[in-house]
């Protein structure tokens, strides 16, 4: 299995360094490099990894997909690919088949309802919404009047989509639902409800974000080597290294929550409330990351770094970008923080202790 998922992995990286190298993507102001780059995804069954063979996908397993995802974190990669991976299995959840294209979800954050009407149409409001400007077809968690969820999948032509873009310049848009028609629709399994997907969300966002550390903290190393000021490289100042040194630990620190989160969620034999303990403190220890790695990594460049033309933005600024999907680290400490205090003294030792 370890060796499937590598592959897979594999095949994300070599299409990201053919056709997203950070550089030539930075160079191109026009976004020529996203439609080759979409093709190749497709092509490699990525962008429906998690969707079951029988509905239109790869029937990749969630270990598989959490590996492309940490690749295109390290690429910070400005495409829906996580977006409509999450879709897809997110249409898998009541047995909906994915169409072609981009897709994005919604809700995408923990404040935001969207209602099944009595005759069948979705009315609602969500924001922050990923790529929302970009996709074809939204996949969205419904509650009708009584609380009950449903899964759907909704054109985003029918939708009125705001656009805005968040600190990454990528699509980060509002999306109303005005008594929309869905193209399809079903009853969500048992148990499944609204923290449940923004649980997986967070695990996403969670190994982009470690994946974009890691790359942040390889351009810093390589710049501070090449970097020479008082007749020496700068990599060889105790200030530089000290810096370098903490960009290394808080790149290590969310690579390994991360990891764990995803080898939790990969497991279906992981009890509810260790996965709930893994995915929140994923994205809380990955959020908390973001701002310290992003500020060590400006420090160690100076002004160069914040250029347009340098390519250190598109990693910090997306990794910071991705702390506020699918809940903010505020959002999950308190709902970590309301998680242990129900379950008692008595359970928050063994809970921890078993992870």
């Amino acid at each position: 299995m370890a060796d499937a998922e590598n592959i897979v992995a594999e095949t994300a990286e070599r299409i990201f360094a053919d056709l997203a190298d950070a550089q030539t993507v930075n160079s191109d102001r026009k976004g020529g490099w996203k439609a080759p780059l979409w093709r190749a995804l497709s092509e490699a069954g990525l962008p429906l990894a998690w969707v079951a063979e029988e509905y239109g996908g790869s029937g990749a397993t969630l270990a598989e997909g959490f590996g492309v995802l940490s690749a295109a974190g390290r690429f910070a990669i400005g495409v829906p690919l996580a977006e409509t991976m999450l879709a897809g299995w997110l249409l898998s959840q009541a047995g909906i088949s994915s169409p072609d294209g981009e897709m994005t979800l919604a809700p995408a954050g923990p404040r935001d309802r969207i209602a099944l009407n009595s005759d069948g149409t979705l009315s609602g409001l969500a924001r922050g919404v990923p790529f929302a400007k970009d996709a074809k077809h939204v996949a969205l968690l419904a509650q009708d009047s009584k609380g009950t969820p449903s899964i759907a999948l909704v054109s985003a032509d029918k939708c009125r989509i705001e656009s805005s873009l968040n600190l990454g310049g990528d699509h980060n848009d509002a999306v109303t639902f005005d008594r929309v028609t869905p193209v399809a629709i079903k009853p969500a399994p048992a148990g499944f409800d609204l923290t449940s997907l923004l649980l997986i969300g967070a695990v996403a966002r969670s190994l982009q974000i470690a994946g974009s550390l890691e790359s942040m903290l390889d351009i810093s190393v390589k710049y501070s080597n090449e970097r020479v000021a008082f007749e020496k490289k700068i990599s060889k100042f105790q200030a530089v290294q000290h810096n370098l040194a903490k960009l290394a630990g808080e790149s290590a620190a969310a690579l390994a929550a991360a990891t764990s989160a995803a080898d939790a969620f990969s497991d279906p034999a992981t009890p509810k409330d260790a996965a709930f303990l893994e995915a929140a403190s994923a994205k809380i220890r990955c959020s908390e990351a973001a701002e310290k790695a992003a500020a060590i990594a400006h420090q160690v460049h100076g002004a160069i770094g914040f250029t347009i033309e340098h390519i250190l933005h598109r990693f910090t600024l997306r990794a910071l970008a991705w702390r506020d999907d699918f809940g903010s680290e505020s959002y999950w400490a308190v709902e970590l923080g309301k998680r242990v205090a129900q379950n008692g003294a008595d359970e928050l030792w063994p809970l921890v202790a078993s992870r």
